[in-house]
């Protein structure tokens, strides 16, 4: 990383602190009011684990269900900068994305994202063909019908994650769990990195394969 990148990183990091700390005296703002100001990000393994994925392939484009704050996009877009890739990333509120793209231009990787607002599915749907690389981590009823609409998307080779498989769990992640892996083509495993990570890769059987 270089030093504006780090420097970033390290605003994001005394804010994650900050916020877990918050958390851990006071559960309850997870449901109040101002939960919607909280930055649910990533953290630092996961941010690093994506990083040296997204380093494995040639030019990716990069899809991100779930902007937030920008603190996954830096690490993708880093990558993205390292590999001649593009980071397209998504998210509902516009000030989380103005934040989000405040910070890219301070670490010089704005160039490498394409900020976009609004409904997740419907922006989705406008996502062309070719991704691959897909960071999910929105909304957890949004995963399963994400995965619908970004599934036949996938280039060969593709890697999907999914943030918060483990924590917290509930019957919407379990849901994509098990559809993520009944896709064909599709190699999936759990990791226990974060707050759990589904880790997918598509590789579709070949037509001659078939016959």
């Amino acid at each position: 990383m270089d030093n504006a990148i780090q420097a970033v990183l390290d605003v994001y990091h005394g804010r994650i602190l900050d916020e877990r700390t918050r958390l851990r005296e006071n559960p309850a703002i997870r449901d109040s009011k101002g939960k919607d100001q909280l930055m649910r990000a990533v953290g630092l393994d996961t941010g690093r684990l994506l990083n040296l994925l997204v380093k494995s392939l040639e030019a990716p484009t990069i899809l991100e269900l779930g902007t937030s704050f920008g603190y996954s996009a830096i690490w993708l877009a880093e990558a993205a900068r390292a590999t001649g890739g593009r980071v397209i990333t998504i998210e509902l509120y516009d000030y989380k994305a103005a934040h989000a793209r405040e910070m890219a231009a301070k670490a010089g990787l704005d160039a490498y994202i394409d900020f976009r607002v609004g409904d997740a599915l419907e922006l989705l749907a406008h996502v062309p063909q070719g991704l691959d690389f897909v960071l999910v981590d929105h909304w957890k009823d949004l995963y399963e019908p994400s995965l619908e609409i970004l599934y036949p998307k996938l280039n060969p080779g593709a890697i999907v994650v999914a943030d918060n498989m483990v924590r917290p769990a509930n019957e919407e992640v379990r849901r994509y769990g098990r559809a993520v892996r009944a896709k064909p083509g599709i190699t999936s495993v759990l990791l226990p990195v974060g707050s759990g990570l589904e880790i997918s890769r598509y590789d579709p059987v070949p037509a001659y394969a078939e016959a």
